[in-house]
């Protein structure tokens, strides 16, 4: 087992095979969506978002990203519809991005990088008794993402840029209050799903993927905020995103004609 994995040449997303088993397998994730030939099914209904500000706990930089982290315990704060069987409760949210503004997303849309990405976990707590239990396996995860352009200044994500500073350093954390993520979610809750994997080792493929079609916006000095992080070297923490997977036979649903 590799300890030590990040993005770099020695222990990046080229070199993630040769330590976690799942880095081959078949439905590993980021993916290439390809709008024209993914399916619609009305079957897939509306998302149900209903989360609440006053589950959120901590943030922390991992040297990998920094995540927000969220008071599972309870049933407040959970995702539910579209795909989904069963509500999923929100275990935290973190994003990727690159060294500049030109690419950071790890999903593409026909080939097509955004600046950056954030991703919503949540795990299956119908069915499993906690994270833990629920990471690894088949319908144990559900991640809501949505894809970020540079653009206007986005209020929502504001705190979150602010509170930054504070958490600098690898294994860095503080006190994170009273933050509804449901802000940082575009207007319209139209997506694709399929069945992926996490993009982090060990890669478990145990998520079930729900891309936001439309993006969110962030300003240059947001997106410069993510990149002052430091990684677990010292170094900036850039370029924290795995490239496209191969599909695999697949199928890509979409909630939207």
């Amino acid at each position: 087992m590799c300890e030590h994995w990040g993005y770099g040449s020695e222990n990046g997303p080229e070199v993630w095979g040769k330590h976690f088993k799942n880095a081959d397998g078949s439905r590993q994730s980021p993916i290439d969506i390809e709008p024209a030939s993914a399916v619609y099914e009305a079957a897939l209904g509306a998302l149900s978002v209903s989360y609440s500000g006053a589950d959120a706990k901590s943030i922390s930089n991992s040297g990998h990203s920094f995540s927000v982290d969220y008071d599972d315990s309870g049933d407040s704060s959970v995702l539910s519809g579209g795909p989904l069987a069963n509500p999923y409760k929100l275990k935290q949210f973190h994003f990727h991005w690159g060294a500049s503004d030109a690419k950071g997303s790890e999903h593409t849309v026909d080939g097509k990088s955004y600046s950056a990405e954030l991703h919503l976990v949540h795990w299956n707590a119908a069915k499993y008794a906690s994270f833990d239990e629920a990471k690894d396996k088949s319908d144990g995860l559900a991640v809501l993402g949505a894809f970020v352009k540079v653009g206007a200044n986005n209020a929502g994500l504001q705190k979150v840029t602010d509170a930054l500073n504070a958490i600098a350093d690898k294994g860095a954390k503080a006190d994170f209050k009273n933050y509804d993520p449901s802000v940082l979610l575009p207007k319209s809750l139209d997506f694709w799903s399929y069945l992926g994997s996490l993009t982090t080792p060990p890669l478990n493929e145990s998520a079930i993927w729900i891309v936001l079609k439309d993006p969110i916006s962030a300003s240059k000095e947001q997106l410069a905020a993510f990149r002052s992080l430091k990684a677990s070297d010292g170094s900036k923490l850039v370029c924290n995103f795995r490239p496209t997977q191969p599909l695999k036979g697949r199928v890509v649903q979409a909630s939207f004609k």
